[in-house]
């Protein structure tokens, strides 16, 4: 349990810095980056607080949200690249 709470404060803490950088990049793309870590650092966030807690849901939900992280990530890469392959 005491690994588990030791998870779940360095992820909030890379959360935390991860949420400075996309407020203050240099450009969109530093924040189209900063954004998709961001997400993925809640995804471990839930994994780790639902091994904590016994709550077998909160792996439906991880699955979920990492797809659509990865959509996400699809999509706005496009955006940025104005469609260009």
């Amino acid at each position: 349990m005491i690994g588990l709470d030791i998870a779940i404060g360095i992820l909030a803490l890379s959360m935390l810095v991860t949420t400075y950088r996309m407020l203050t990049g240099p450009d969109d793309a530093d924040r189209v980056v900063a954004a998709d870590l961001l997400l993925f650092g809640a995804v471990g966030l839930i994994a780790v607080i639902g091994v904590r807690v016994a709550a077998t849901f909160a792996f439906d939900i991880v699955l979920v949200a990492t797809v659509v992280s990865f959509l996400a990530a699809l999509s706005l890469a496009r955006a940025l690249t104005r469609g260009k392959r």
